[in-house]
């Protein structure tokens, strides 16, 4: 080894810095090029073409401690070879869920978006940090133009945006956006000497609050959370109580967070009402609309969301039912003077220079509270110039006529119990099995039930037919929740879901 390092500095003139050689790269391109091109091989062999492939696996499911020896996760000292690497990449794909697969219902995403999924790759290649235009031109450009067609479907005339690392961020962002809104001073002198803040949130709502609460240092104790009806809408006239209830006591209200697509049952709050009461208590008005926004596409179903341009903030995912790729999830704000600056503002002297030879308004990350930011407006506005609006119009209609058909199947079908008819992608319904039909009802009905929907999606996540999740909710025992998102869905896969519970939980 030393012969041929002597060598090598003789042919090079090579210089030495603390015994490194400092001339030429270290990495072998050739080598690297070729490592990636079998890699994308791969990719596309393996999850791309087996996408919609309703005969391979969901999952192959393995153990923890098992799945640990077949990944062999221990790091060495030295690399090891490109063929081991590439199985290595074989067996994260083997044992991965796969949420493209049609029949992956588990979360409030799914399937694979072909536009999406190249965008990602471009980001992922180029590499890029979304702060100032000088090192990221294109995707500060993209970024500013569909925030301003996400601001035009929510209604509003003007208005202001950023993409954050998911919608609890975008929650968080806006819970702390109203309070700099409500005192300004807490920026500089912090929570000391400020009244007691309380803000407003449905039971339904989103966990992020609480966190968000307690992360800004607000409390848990200080979110006050507001009944809802039997749909899980929150109830204005309870909100109108609990408003004068903190007021009574002396506290200092200051944000109502709507929610427009709950988590579990995907139920939307009466906006409009909602906006009657901020307005006349001078409350900031904030929707989670991080799973229902995307209804705002579709001119059949924007009803659900009326009211929501009077908001004075929105949490939008279009990672969720528009398929734009996890994660992409924007916060929009109506106020267009600047407040998000004015919050977030660190005015960083060596990265927002303002005697650059270009127009620094362009260099948005000064309102982020991350320095590193990815691209990820990028991947939905790749998707949106290749679909139209007309294309994600579609996809929002046809997710929710496919949970129209399937609730109609339930009720067909003996053994399988709504708990409400849906007005979005959430379906909700128990399955009684056989020997349970005949029993009475009461409180061992109920216990025994409870035990059904674990037993059977423990079964399917094994076989790997499909994953559905499950949860009890409100007093409710344990039931399934089916969200249908993925276009690669069809009515087939909906008759499949309901035939393949009844084949798992036959002996049951």
């Amino acid at each position: 080894v030393g012969v041929c390092k002597q060598e090598m500095i003789q042919k090079k003139n090579a210089v030495l810095v603390d015994g490194v050689i400092l001339n030429g790269p270290i990495m072998d391109s050739k080598a690297g090029e070729k490592f990636v091109e079998e890699a994308c091989k791969i990719i596309m062999e393996e999850i791309v073409q087996k996408a919609d492939d309703v005969t391979e696996k969901v999952c192959e499911w393995q153990a923890p401690e098992m799945l640990k020896q077949i990944l062999d996760l221990e790091m060495r000292d030295t690399g090891e070879c490109h063929q081991k690497i590439l199985q290595l990449c074989r067996d994260v794909i083997k044992y991965s869920v796969k949420t493209n697969h049609p029949r992956f219902f588990n979360q409030l995403y799914a399937g694979i978006d072909y536009y999406s999924l190249v965008a990602r790759f471009i980001t992922e290649a180029l590499n890029p940090s979304v702060y100032t235009y000088e090192v990221s031109p294109v995707f500060l450009l993209v970024e500013e133009a569909v925030i301003k067609k996400m601001i035009e479907f929510i209604g509003w005339e003007e208005g202001d945006g950023i993409f954050n690392p998911g919608g609890s961020v975008s929650n968080m962002y806006a819970m702390n956006l109203a309070r700099y809104k409500f005192c300004p001073e807490i920026k500089e002198k912090g929570l000391s000497g400020l009244p007691r803040l309380v803000l407003f949130a449905s039971e339904e709502c989103h966990y992020s609050m609480k966190k968000a609460a307690s992360f800004l240092g607000i409390g848990t104790e200080n979110v006050y959370f507001i009944k809802t009806d039997e749909r899980g809408k929150m109830i204005p006239e309870e909100l109108e109580k609990q408003v004068h209830r903190a007021r009574k006591e002396g506290s200092a209200p200051f944000l109502v967070c709507a929610t427009a697509g709950t988590t579990v049952l995907g139920a939307f709050d009466p906006l409009d009402k909602i906006a009657d009461i901020c307005e006349k208590h001078g409350l900031w008005l904030h929707v989670d609309a991080s799973w229902g926004g995307s209804a705002l596409i579709s001119r059949k179903h924007r009803r659900l969301l009326h009211g929501i341009h009077r908001a004075d903030s929105v949490a939008w995912n279009p990672h969720k039912m528009l398929l734009a790729g996890i994660q992409c999830c924007a916060l929009l704000v109506k106020d267009n003077a600047g407040l998000l600056k004015k919050c977030y503002s660190a005015e960083a002297a060596y990265l927002f220079q303002q005697d650059k030879f270009y127009d620094v308004s362009y260099d948005t990350g000064d309102k982020s509270i991350q320095c590193s930011r990815r691209p990820d407006a990028f991947k939905f506005w790749l998707m949106w110039k290749a679909l139209g609006t007309t294309g994600l119009e579609e996809r929002v209609n046809r997710a929710l006529a496919l949970a129209r058909y399937l609730v109609e199947e339930i009720k067909k079908r003996e053994g399988f119990q709504l708990l409400l008819e849906p007005e979005y992608a959430n379906v909700c319904f128990w399955y009684i099995p056989p020997s349970l039909r005949k029993m009475e009802d009461g409180p061992e009905f109920w216990q025994k039930l409870h035990q059904v929907a674990p037993i059977i999606k423990e079964r399917m996540m094994k076989k790997g037919s499909m994953m559905l999740g499950y949860q009890p909710h409100r007093g409710k025992v344990n039931f399934f929740r089916q969200v249908v998102i993925s276009p690669q869905v069809s009515r087939e896969d909906m008759d499949f879901l309901l035939d393949e519970i009844e084949l798992l939980a036959k002996d049951l």
